[in-house]
């Protein structure tokens, strides 16, 4: 679904509060005698998803194939239809869930913010960005936020799986219920747990991953332990929200320092005259203390290239520097950049121009087997390509058209070896893909680090 389109259709129907920062804790109340367990109240549905995107979507399917009933909520009707329509970028195993759901009577999609009054758990799963600055968007998540406060009744639980900064849940949803009269722990349960979905890995299944879950108070924990653990294996429960929150931002900013520390090891083998991959293959034979990253164009997606950047954020509130993180999240903003400069040798070398040249670039997705466009670094390095006076296209069987930085549109070239390229760049690998013909290519970019060694491949 497209951000914009979301904050502006969630605009017209909520205020988007106004942000601060963690605030001093407040008092839950743990226990209470007037407390209204979500068990013993009546629910239309079990549990409401809101976002049905790239971790909504698969989250809905995952907890209707527990035999819950389920209501799955975006503002974009175009998102809606697109499920309805089986178009959905899905595994095959979330594709076959689709197709049972969209015919079960307990599965329902709408628009209708004010059906979450009837779901006993409301979960949210909307995105969570960076703008063109790196600072985090938070409007998405206001917006929802808003909307479940204003629609929360007594004895629902209300849980947030958004990545986002530490506080979040306490600043969006606790306090603004307990404002509301609805105390957590008491009237409502409030609790975060965040998303773990691989968008186009199918090795683990949404019941396989375990989930971690912290509540405001320990009442709410409870409860949120006993939604997860009907559609997940393991759930490992932590003493906060906040704690919840944090363990999300530790996960990817230890893939983005490790990813960062890759591409700078790339470059020093390079200068060094050896390939890094045999090297990082070597040290992946190490059964323990090792874990292999690999170099690649840059990270895209909704986590690596966002998530770092809110705890960032919140720290500098604090006036606290967190240099490793800083410089690792700066390398790989750079590294789009990188391409473009190699790309430019490259030429050079062969007596040409980066202006005028034809460049080709082979994938645009951020990862294989997916059709997410999300902050891929091909889009950065297509659009400063084009600046440069490069003619460019590209080639993708997963994402047929792509902005170009300018306003305008690429349409995916279906036969890339036909075009004439001066200089193909090989950015994203998709399974599908005969690169077979890459052989008699003037010059090749290998962003992978995965063609083999050839007088016309260069390594970025």
């Amino acid at each position: 679904m497209a951000p914009n389109t979301k904050v502006k259709a969630l605009k017209k129907q909520v205020a988007v509060h106004s942000h601060a920062l963690a605030e001093p804790a407040v008092e839950w109340v743990e226990e209470s005698a007037t407390a209204t367990p979500v068990q013993d109240q009546v629910f239309t549905f079990d549990v409401a998803i809101v976002g049905l995107g790239y971790v909504g979507l698969p989250t809905a399917l995952a907890i209707n194939a527990s035999g819950r009933r389920v209501l799955g909520l975006d503002v974009s009707e175009r998102r809606l239809s697109i499920i309805r329509e089986h178009q959905a970028d899905l595994l095959d195993s979330d594709k076959e869930r689709l197709k049972v759901a969209l015919n079960d009577p307990s599965f329902m999609l709408t628009n209708d913010l004010s059906l979450l009054a009837h779901a006993a758990a409301v979960v949210v799963c909307v995105p969570t960005p960076v703008d063109e600055y790196l600072v985090p968007d938070l409007n998405i998540l206001r917006a929802a936020c808003a909307s479940v406060v204003e629609y929360a009744v007594p004895g629902q639980l209300l849980m947030l799986t958004s990545t986002t900064y530490v506080g979040t849940t306490r600043d969006l949803l606790a306090m603004p219920l307990a404002a509301k009269g609805l105390i957590p722990g008491r009237d409502v349960y409030v609790a975060f747990s965040p998303e773990r979905i691989n968008p186009g890995v199918d090795s683990f299944s949404h019941e396989e991953v375990p989930r971690v879950v912290g509540g405001i108070t320990a009442a709410c924990g409870e409860v949120a332990e006993r939604l997860l653990s009907a559609s997940t294996k393991l759930v490992h429960v932590v003493p906060s929200a906040d704690a919840a929150e944090m363990t999300k931002l530790v996960e990817n900013t230890f893939r983005a320092v490790n990813i960062a520390l890759a591409n700078e090891f790339a470059q020093i083998c390079h200068e060094l005259d050896m390939e890094v991959m045999d090297v990082i293959d070597a040290a992946a034979t190490k059964p323990y203390g090792f874990m292999p990253f690999t170099p690649g164009p840059g990270v895209g997606g909704h986590c690596i290239p966002c998530d770092p950047h809110y705890l960032l954020w919140q720290l500098r509130k604090a006036r606290i520097t967190a240099p490793v993180i800083e410089q690792a999240m700066i390398g790989i903003a750079g590294r789009p950049h990188q391409v473009v400069e190699k790309a430019r040798r490259i030429l050079s070398d062969r007596n040409h121009g980066l202006a005028g040249s034809r460049v080709m670039v082979l994938g645009v997705a951020y990862k294989p087997d997916v059709e997410d466009l999300r902050e891929s670094p091909a889009l950065e390095i297509i659009s400063e390509l084009i600046a440069d006076g490069a003619d460019v296209a590209y080639s993708d069987p997963w994402c047929l058209t792509a902005p170009d930085g300018r306003g305008g549109t690429l349409i995916s070239n279906p036969a890339p070896q036909q075009w004439g390229a001066d200089l193909v760049i090989l950015h994203t690998r998709h399974s599908e893909m005969d690169l077979g013909w890459l052989a008699d290519a003037p010059a090749v970019l290998d962003t992978t680090y995965r063609l083999p060694k050839a007088d016309n491949v260069i390594r970025l």
